[in-house]
């Protein structure tokens, strides 16, 4: 028993020998690896920081480097400034020498310029006592008579040149008669008739007439108090006759007596009601005209009462031209116009649009339409420049801005262009009559032709009987009577032909 515990106990301790012996082993080996790998770790740390002390060395010596070359730059280009600031003192330096040294020769010239002008005087007053001396009359007589020598010469050119200033500064004032007529006519109701204050209501047969008329006349009584418009029912047949001088309460009476024709209910009451109903119509179609015209045209925030004046257009006219028509003409001219120059084509439109507001107004007062139209933009709130140009286009008023001399401009265009406008046809020859017997009335004038609508004026007169000078006289003369005397469109070309022809027979 006590050897198998001494075996056990003798085991244990070789055991635990063996252990320690091989545990010691075992960490020597360990701390040697960790020393090796930690020597390897070092040397890595110590060629990675070497390596990065390099890098950041090149970097600082290229950053050094770019430094010194910039410097380098500026510091030439600062020379090179240096020199050019040289060089130019040095330029204005000899600039303000010879500007001394012109001076002083102008200072020179200008002593040797007065000195020659006096010299120059003396010897014109001598030359003046010689002449006087010679001609035995003083310089004043001498002029006087120099004067009268040119005095025809001279009021030739002076009436060529009237002549001139005043075509071109009255363009478009010739057709100021005709436009107040009818702008009168239209506004204002007259004895006056003309063929823009009637209208025309076509029937199917003369029976109508009769029921239009009513019983002792109350139907056509009932009507006219209930439009305005005075119903004129005679022999024309199928034709009744209406007759007003505003164009929208003839418009009024022709639907009324339309719808009338077409129910058959023709009475008083029914009358009444019809008309209420049509004027609501024309009311609400005025209303939509202005807004479509307005749209179609670019122009925006028009107040309510000029879109419905604007819509009014469509039933007036001036001599046969459609008001509405005619202000979309001008509208397009100006904007055209008006950005070949620079302008502001809106502006300009805008105006062309709104000229001639003034000829629908439902006021009623003495003002001509111009000046009228001015005053309605400038209640609804139109700008000023546009209230200008509204009211100085016929030159009521003195044009301040640019736009007004194109709305004036463009206005002439589009009345004056061939076929706009119609006048009556025995007007019409009654004014080209009245021209050749004017012409015809001179002494001396052989032959007249009015030519171009009664826009020019041929005037042959006899060689025999007229001078040269003569005939500019003549041609001044002609054009100032048909001026003040005559009423007429645009302007009028006075043209005098005098000729010398020698005729000769050979046998």
């Amino acid at each position: 028993m006590s050897v198998t515990i001494l075996i056990t106990v003798g085991a244990l301790i070789l055991g635990a020998v063996i252990c320690f012996l091989f545990f010691r082993y075992s960490s020597a080996s360990i701390i040697k690896k960790a020393e090796e790998e930690a020597e390897v770790i070092k040397k890595n740390k110590i060629v990675e920081a070497k390596e990065k002390f390099i890098a950041l060395k090149l970097e600082h010596d290229e950053q050094v480097r770019q430094d010194n070359q910039r410097k380098q730059q500026r510091d030439q280009q600062l020379q090179q400034r240096e020199q050019q600031l040289n060089q130019r003192q040095g330029e204005l330096q000899r600039a303000q020498n010879e500007l001394q040294q012109r001076t002083q020769q102008m200072e020179q010239q200008q002593k040797a310029l007065d000195y020659k002008s006096q010299e120059i005087d003396k010897l014109h007053h001598q030359a003046q006592q010689q002449l006087e001396a010679l001609s035995g009359m003083s310089a004043e007589e001498a002029k006087k008579q120099l004067v009268e020598a040119l005095k025809d010469e001279a009021k030739t050119n002076a009436m060529s040149y009237i002549n001139e200033i005043m075509d071109d500064a009255r363009l478009t004032a010739n057709k100021e008669a005709k436009k107040i007529i009818i702008q009168t006519i239209q506004r204002i109701a007259s004895d006056t008739t003309v063929e823009n204050a009637v209208s025309v209501f076509h029937i199917d047969n003369d029976e109508v007439k009769g029921r239009i008329i009513g019983r002792e006349g109350r139907n056509i009584r009932a009507l006219e108090a209930a439009t305005g418009v005075e119903i004129v029912v005679d022999d024309t047949p199928e034709a009744i006759t209406l007759s007003a001088y505003d164009p929208v309460r003839r418009e009024i009476a022709r639907l009324s007596l339309h719808q009338l024709v077409q129910d058959g209910r023709i009475h008083p009451a029914r009358i009444e009601e019809v008309v209420a109903k049509v004027t609501k119509q024309v009311e609400d179609e005025i209303i939509e005209t202005g807004k479509r015209t307005t749209i179609d045209m670019g122009v925006h925030g028009l107040h309510p009462e000029l879109i419905r004046l604007i819509g009014k257009m469509k039933y007036r006219s001036s001599y046969g031209q459609n008001l509405l028509q005619h202000a979309r003409e001008t509208a397009n001219l100006c904007a055209a116009m008006a950005a070949d120059l620079g302008l502001n084509p809106k502006k300009a439109r805008r105006a062309g649009l709104l000229h001639d507001i003034g000829k629908v107004a439902e006021e009623d007062t003495d003002l001509p339409h111009a000046e009228l139209g001015m005053k309605l933009c400038e209640k609804y709130g139109e700008k000023p420049d546009i209230c200008n140009a509204v009211g100085a286009h016929h030159d009521e008023m003195e044009m301040e801005t640019l736009i007004a001399p194109i709305v004036q401009a463009c206005d002439a265009i589009s009345g004056a262009r061939p076929g706009a406008r119609r006048e009556i046809v025995e007007t019409y020859v009654k004014r080209l009559n009245d021209l050749e017997n004017m012409a015809m009335s001179y002494p001396g004038v052989i032959k007249t032709y009015a030519l171009q609508a009664g826009r020019e004026l041929r005037v042959i007169v006899g060689a025999d009987k007229i001078s040269d000078k003569d005939t500019e006289l003549l041609s001044f003369d002609l054009a100032k009577r048909i001026q003040d005397e005559m009423t007429y469109p645009g302007q009028v070309k006075i043209t005098v032909i005098r000729e010398t022809r020698a005729i000769n027979y050979a046998k």
